[in-house]
């Protein structure tokens, strides 16, 4: 005996399959670099580890010789900058961390899937391709 499916059950397989391997295909992709090496791109996270530094910087503009009064305006600058500050200030140095803890050793590092890296490359989109290639020829 013959049976056939619907068209029901084979267009939800189809669709299921689809976007296993849409998802499959994915990609985190993070760019780490500071301002000395800008990238072209636009990657799910962007990494700037001079950032912290910039931010400190903002907070000792222009302070009064005398410690004290300049321990008070950068205190007044911290509060006046507020939880935006204070997420900023904890979003910069989780990124270092980050890529501390990944182990990056060059800028620009554009890194996929917190697995694979290409050095010196500015263009996401090349480094995408190389990374890509790669990927092809492992098993």
């Amino acid at each position: 005996m013959l049976c056939s499916l619907s068209p029901g059950p084979i267009r939800c397989l189809a669709l299921a399959i689809a976007l296993c391997a849409s998802a499959a295909s994915a990609m985190d992709i993070w760019v780490i670099s500071d301002r000395q090496h800008p990238v072209q791109g636009t990657p799910d996270r962007l990494i700037e580890l001079d950032a912290p530094a910039r931010i400190e910087a903002e907070l000792s503009t222009d302070l009064p010789s005398d410690v004290q009064q300049a321990s008070l305006l950068v205190q007044q600058r911290l509060k006046h900058g507020g939880p935006t500050l204070e997420q900023r200030l904890a979003r910069t140095y989780q990124d270092v961390t980050d890529a501390w803890r990944l182990g990056i050793t060059t800028l620009p590092a554009i890194v996929v899937d917190q697995r694979y890296v290409v050095y010196g490359e500015p263009g996401v989109a090349k480094a995408i391709a190389r990374i890509e290639a790669y990927r092809r020829t492992q098993p």
